[in-house]
């Protein structure tokens, strides 16, 4: 009996000692739970984060940078620029040129039905980057005739500037709004700007044009429209327009800026700028400018002729800080029609075209000076046609 009464206490023992060990093991915290608790915050911690990357994306996406003109960039964008590559030695460079005519009403061919045409001259620019001396010398073959069928009103093939875009060599028609792209010597229709806001009936008169970030920006002659004898009519030649790659258009509302370019000479309405050039710099981060036509007094269709501008305006990003260099200038009668940077100069030199149109006749010559106002090539003759735009090419 005695041996039976210690197996049973025994067995007390070691039950008793097994139901301490569970209920201890029920009180304390298992390991598994610190690892839940981890991975809980650490999954509220990438949360967090991923909801601040999806708020700043809506914010840029609500709030584009200013003057951005809601465009959207091309990822592909070709930056070639000449289109042919320059000789270069320790003393020059060389580069193609080409400048392209605005003949006007004697656009239409006489020999051919319904046919309108240009001129596109083409020639060659040396550029010695140490003694800053340029000369020009062109081609002695006849210009280039291009030609086409489109027109409005009976008019059109005039021609107003003359741009590199993403690989692309464009020019603009002032009349119909055209944009076109010369192939191999053809003019190819591209798109079309629409005066205005875009809703208009009628082509934008197109006179500069310009690439910034990746976006063609193609402007007018920036003043108000009025008549012949200065009348007011319409703000739509203060607008420009902002054109992608792929031939997307943004209307951009830019009277403010226009007025504000003006102002920097003392000009207020009803006197007048009329802008046939218009540069973006990447060097400098600024627009370039150069007038045709300046006046305190209105618009006069007859003294207009003798309100030649010779001014180097810039202004930066924002159109806030505009600055103004003189520029010498012969006569009263030319005026800019288009101007480039020379690639190499580091956007330190300008190569600009004057145009002269008095009495019923017209003349261009080709000058270069520095940015600021420096001059390296006096007017030079090129013919007695209107040319209005100026590329290397």
């Amino acid at each position: 009996m005695e041996s039976t009464s210690v197996h049973m206490n025994l067995l007390d023992e070691e039950e008793m000692v097994a139901t301490r060990d569970w209920r201890k093991a029920l009180r304390a915290q298992p390991a598994y739970r610190i690892v839940n608790r981890t991975i809980r915050g650490q999954t509220q911690f990438i949360c967090v984060v991923g909801f601040t990357g999806f708020l700043l994306l809506v914010i840029l996406y609500l709030f584009p940078t200013r003057n951005s003109g809601n465009v959207m960039r091309s990822s592909n964008y070709n930056y070639t620029y000449p289109l042919t590559r320059p000789i270069k030695t320790n003393t020059m460079h060389t580069f193609r040129i080409g400048i392209i005519a605005d003949l006007d009403t004697n656009s239409k061919s006489e020999a051919e039905k319904n046919t309108y045409y240009s001129y596109f001259k083409q020639g060659y620019l040396s550029y010695n980057p140490k003694k800053l001396k340029v000369i020009i010398s062109w081609d002695a073959k006849e210009p280039i005739q291009l030609k086409n069928n489109f027109a409005l009103k009976g008019r059109g093939m005039e021609l107003s500037e003359l741009v590199t875009f993403d690989g692309r060599l464009l020019t603009f028609e002032d009349r119909t709004g055209l944009v076109y792209e010369i192939i191999n010597n053809q003019v190819v229709p591209w798109v079309l700007l629409i005066d205005g806001d875009g809703k208009k009936a009628k082509g934008f008169k197109s006179e500069w044009a310009t690439v910034k970030n990746e976006v063609l920006y193609v402007g007018s002659m920036g003043k108000e429209w009025t008549t012949a004898s200065g009348e007011f009519q319409s703000n739509d030649p203060q607008y420009i327009k902002a054109v992608t790659p792929k031939g997307e258009i943004s209307h951009i509302n830019w009277v403010n800026e226009y007025k504000r370019i003006r102002e920097i000479l003392g000009i207020y309405w009803p006197g007048y700028m009329i802008h046939e050039s218009g540069v973006w710099s990447d060097k400098h981060q600024r627009w370039f400018f150069l007038p045709r036509r300046c006046s305190k007094e209105p618009y006069n269709e007859s003294l207009d002729e003798h309100r030649g501008c010779s001014v180097l305006i810039s202004a930066n990003a924002d159109m806030y800080d505009v600055q103004v260099v003189q520029i010498r200038n012969s006569s009263p009668t030319k005026g800019f029609s288009s101007f480039k940077f020379i690639p190499t100069s580091d956007d330190f030199v300008i190569v600009a075209l004057r145009t002269e149109e008095l009495d019923g006749n017209t003349s261009s010559y080709i000058t270069a000076f520095t940015i600021h106002g420096d001059i390296l090539l006096e007017d030079t003759y090129v013919a007695n046609v209107k040319y209005e735009g100026f590329e290397f090419i």
